[in-house]
């Protein structure tokens, strides 16, 4: 089943490259008492997500913290090391953007957004989407439906806070 506004996101342990190597997150701990923006999509370095997905949030990111969002976060189906390089090449890590693997697509299946594209080797990959969650509970969420990044960018969300 699909999350949905007023659904509470699952607890998962997602993974961040820190000081020391790779880190285990838990996601409920990001999540208590914040409000956060998740942004979900289907890989590091792929088209779609370089050049239009990530970019909208680096640009609105300054703009969130003024509507009191606590933090960003990209998750994909990456391990933590891809994360950390590709949050470092776009400048998304500058921009303070939290970049998380979710290395297993646990949290990805959790939520009911995986998808599969054998021939490109796309197994259990996240679809495209941006939510806020207040204290873990899903208030905003947009799904994409197309191949785009229109109803997931970082200014739609933006524009229904």
């Amino acid at each position: 089943m699909t999350i949905a506004e007023g659904s509470k996101l699952p607890d998962a342990t997602l993974l961040h490259m820190g000081d020391a190597g790779a880190e285990a997150v838990k996601l409920s701990d990001k999540l208590k008492g914040r409000k956060v923006v998740i942004f979900g999509l289907p890989g590091a370095y792929t088209g779609t997500c370089s050049t239009a997905h990530v970019p909208s949030f680096i640009r609105t990111a300054q703009k969130f913290a003024e509507k009191g969002v606590d933090e960003i976060i990209c998750v994909s189906v990456n391990d933590p090391f891809v994360m950390k390089a590709w949050g470092e090449a776009t400048g998304a890590t500058a921009a303070g953007i939290t970049m998380l693997g979710d290395a297993d697509a646990s949290f990805s299946k959790a939520i009911g957004l995986t998808f599969d594209v054998p021939h490109l080797g796309f197994f259990a990959r996240s679809k495209r989407y941006s939510l806020l969650a207040e204290d873990g509970v899903v208030t905003k969420f947009n799904p994409e439906t197309g191949t785009g990044c229109e109803i997931s960018a970082g200014e739609h969300l933006l524009s229904q806070l």
